[in-house]
C-alpha cells in the first residue's frame, strides 16, 4: 500500500491530523488563554516577563532518519529549548512548532515527530501553542521549536553574572551524548535500517554503548533543576549542548574570569562498569572555581 505523503493532503487536512496530537500536551502549569487554530495563541505572563529561545534542525545536518526516528527528532527539538529556558532561570510554558518538508515525506513521519514533541511538551508542562508548516526542496526538512518561559518573579540567571570564587557545578551527566554521536559516526550504534550492529559484543559494552546512544538521540536534561539553582543562588548558568569546556568558556568570556577545573571530580563522570546497571543513577556534581582573569 502506498504511504499518504504531505503532497496527499492539503494543509487543512494535515493540521486535523496534528492537532490531536499536541493536545495531549495541554494541561500543565502554563496559562493558555487562546490554543492553536486562530491567527495567533494568547499564553498568560504572570511575572511579567517572557524567556524566549528558539533552535533549528535540518535533515541530514542535525539528524540522519538512520540514526533517530521521527519520535526521537521531536524529543531532541523539545529538549535542546527548554534546557535553554531552564538556564535563564525559568519555567517553560508553551511552544511553537514550524516544519517546513519535502511534499514527498510521509504523513506517518510528520505524525511521529508531533508525537514526539508532545510527550516532552506534556512532561515539560509546555503545551503547543501553533506553529507553521511550508514545503521544502527534495529530501529536505526542517523542525523549528520557539520555547517560552517563565521566570516566576525572580531574575533572569545570566552567563555574566560569575564571580571570583563561585563554585562551577554540573547537574547531569557529561560526555555521553557526545560518546554517542561518536559510535553512531563510527557505525557503532544502532540504525533504524540495520538493527544493532554490535549484537555479538560484550553484553557489558553493550550496555555501555546503549548508555551513550540513549543520551544521544532521547536525553533528558534536568530542566527543573534551572528554576532550583536560580533560587539557591546560582550567580551564571549555561546549557551545557556544546559540552562543558565550550560553555564554560562562554560563561568565562562573558563574565571576564578565567576558570580551574578539577581533572579529579571530571573523572567522576567517565561511564564506569557500575554505571551500566540502569540508567538512573543521582546525578553527581562537579565542583571547581572562578578566578578573576
Amino acid at each position: 500500500m502506498h504511504p499518504t505523503r504531505l503532497s496527499d493532503l492539503s494543509e487543512g487536512e494535515l493540521l486535523r491530523r496534528l492537532f490531536p496530537v499536541y493536545d495531549t500536551a495541554k494541561g500543565g502549569p502554563a496559562q493558555v488563554l487562546l490554543g492553536p487554530g486562530d491567527d495567533a495563541a494568547v499564553l498568560a505572563a504572570p511575572s511579567g516577563a517572557v524567556v524566549l529561545t528558539t533552535d533549528t534542525m535540518v535533515r541530514g545536518r542535525d539528524w540522519l532518519d538512520t540514526w533517530s526516528s521521527p519520535q526521537e527528532v521531536g524529543h531532541k527539538a523539545v529538549v535542546q529549548n527548554v534546557a535553554d529556558i531552564a538556564a535563564m532561570g525559568a519555567t517553560p510554558t508553551g511552544l511553537l512548532v514550524a516544519l517546513a518538508a519535502d511534499p514527498a515525506t510521509e504523513v506517518d513521519w510528520a505524525v511521529g515527530l508531533a508525537e514526539g514533541i508532545a510527550a516532552v511538551a506534556r512532561e515539560a508542562g509546555a503545551p503547543v501553542l501553533g506553529g507553521d508548516l511550508s514545503s521544502a526542496g527534495e529530501g529536505s526538512v526542517l523542525v523549528a521549536i520557539t520555547a517560552i518561559g517563565d521566570l516566576g518573579g525572580r531574575a533572569a540567571v545570566r552567563r555574566d553574572g560569575a564571580r571570583p570564587g563561585d563554585v562551577v557545578a554540573v547537574c547531569g551527566t557529561l560526555g555521553r551524548s557526545g560518546g554517542g554521536l561518536q559510535l553512531l559516526l563510527s557505525g557503532h550504534g544502532r540504525t533504524h535500517d540495520d538493527g544493532d550492529p554490535g549484537a555479538g559484543a560484550d553484553a557489558t559494552l553493550r550496555a555501555a554503548h546503549e548508555l551513550c546512544l540513549a543520551h544521544r538521540t532521547a536525553g533528558r536534561p534536568p530542566w527543573e533543576q534551572g528554576p532550583v539553582a536560580a533560587d539557591a543562588g546560582a550567580t551564571s548558568m549555561i546549557d551545557l549542548s556544546d559540552g562543558l569546556v565550550r560553555d564554560l568558556g562562554r560563561v568565562a568570556r562573558a563574565s571576564g574570569l578565567r576558570v580551574e577545573l578539577s581533572g579529579e571530580a571530571l573523572a567522576e563522570h567517565a561511564i564506569h562498569l557500575r554505571d551500566v546497571e540502569g540508567f538512573d543513577r543521582p546525578p553527581r556534581k562537579t565542583k571547581s572555581r572562578a578566578k578573576k582573569a
